[in-house]
């Protein structure tokens, strides 16, 4: 390890000495993540006891159940601006970097024989690109076998981070995407079927011959899914993994703030389709304990959860910027009587 990464380690250290902490946290929130934290989760409470229970209901809902502070943390793919965080009195903090993939279930095409560009892909949502075998799509792929049949588009049923991240992307690559849908948790889908979670796309698509989805990347190592390889902003075609993610994300400056929108970035390695997942808390703690305990597992995943993420095909945080959120957390998350739940 480096001298900066070493300094940027022992910056990270936060102490939770004099703070009592639950032995039981509750959060909920984005699909996307889950996989991960489900596997943090376990491990953790192998090490300490501790119980970590987190809903994975949605973006959407996730953001609704901490804005109602029924549970300890929320979690977002979407994130939050600075000025409805400050209207709210929460904080958030990104905790790792992954994909969305557009998935497709047609026989005869392997996974990352078919080739999509944003134009086409945003096409095929908005019900124009009708066929597989539609001239657009031959254009892309001239020596695939493209069936004669009918594309079955599935897309998110709830309130979705990952549809935010995809329709984000769509708005800045389709103009007629940006025009008549544009982006957002939900939008008015033009076309398609709703699966619930990224867990629900997953399952429809795997099911239901001819269809195109789009889920986190985890999700198509889990199920097996055949994925498309895309064109990014250079022109190049690329396959989701967490090289061609960390590729995408090399240009965030964390520094300025933690709203960054990682779509469609410069880079003959990127994946186009990338962002980050975060978690929201309130700044002033009415129940000190669960916070101190949530703060202590995202503390011990920084530390001890990159090997596990990076199996899963997340891109860890950089060490500066988890130190840089251990600031974040002294300085803003406190409890009702002002006192700071963590320390460095």
């Amino acid at each position: 390890m480096n001298l900066r990464l070493r300094l940027a380690a022992v910056a990270a250290t936060v102490a939770f000495t004099g703070v009592a902490v639950a032995q039981e946290v509750t959060g909920a929130g984005a699909t996307f993540p889950a996989p991960l934290y489900a596997k943090w989760a376990s491990d953790y409470h192998k090490a300490t006891g501790v119980k970590i229970n987190y809903q994975s209901v949605g973006s959407g809902a996730g953001i609704r159940q901490i804005d109602g502070k029924t549970v300890d943390f929320g979690a977002s793919d979407m994130p939050l601006k600075d000025d409805e965080l400050a209207k709210k009195n929460q904080i958030q903090f990104p905790m790792v970097i992954g994909g969305v993939v557009p998935i497709i279930n047609v026989r005869g095409i392997a996974p990352g024989q078919l080739r999509l560009n944003g134009q086409v892909l945003g096409d095929i949502f908005l019900g124009k690109i009708t066929k597989w075998n539609d001239p657009a799509l031959k254009a892309l792929n001239p020596t695939l076998p493209l069936p004669d049949t009918a594309i079955a588009p599935v897309r998110r049923a709830d309130g979705s981070g990952t549809t935010f991240i995809f329709t984000n992307y769509l708005s800045k690559v389709n103009p007629e995407w940006k025009a008549k849908v544009g982006e957002g948790t939900a939008v008015n889908w033009p076309t398609g079927a709703g699966g619930k979670g990224n867990e629900g796309v997953a399952a429809f698509v795997g099911r239901l011959p001819n269809s195109i989805g789009y889920v986190e990347y985890a999700y198509v190592k889990q199920n097996k899914m055949t994925y498309a390889m895309m064109q990014n902003a250079a022109g190049q075609y690329v396959s989701p993994d967490d090289s061609t993610f960390k590729a995408a994300a090399a240009g965030a400056d964390w520094t300025k703030s933690y709203y960054q929108i990682l779509t469609n970035q410069p880079g003959a390695q990127s994946w186009p389709i990338t962002g980050a997942t975060f978690i929201l808390m309130h700044k002033v703690q009415d129940k000190p304990a669960q916070a101190a305990a949530a703060l202590k597992f995202f503390d011990w995943a920084y530390k001890n959860g990159d090997k596990t993420a990076e199996e899963l095909d997340y891109v860890p945080m950089p060490p500066a910027v988890k130190a840089q959120v251990a600031r974040l957390w002294a300085a803003e998350i406190k409890d009702a009587a002002g006192k700071p739940l963590t320390g460095q």
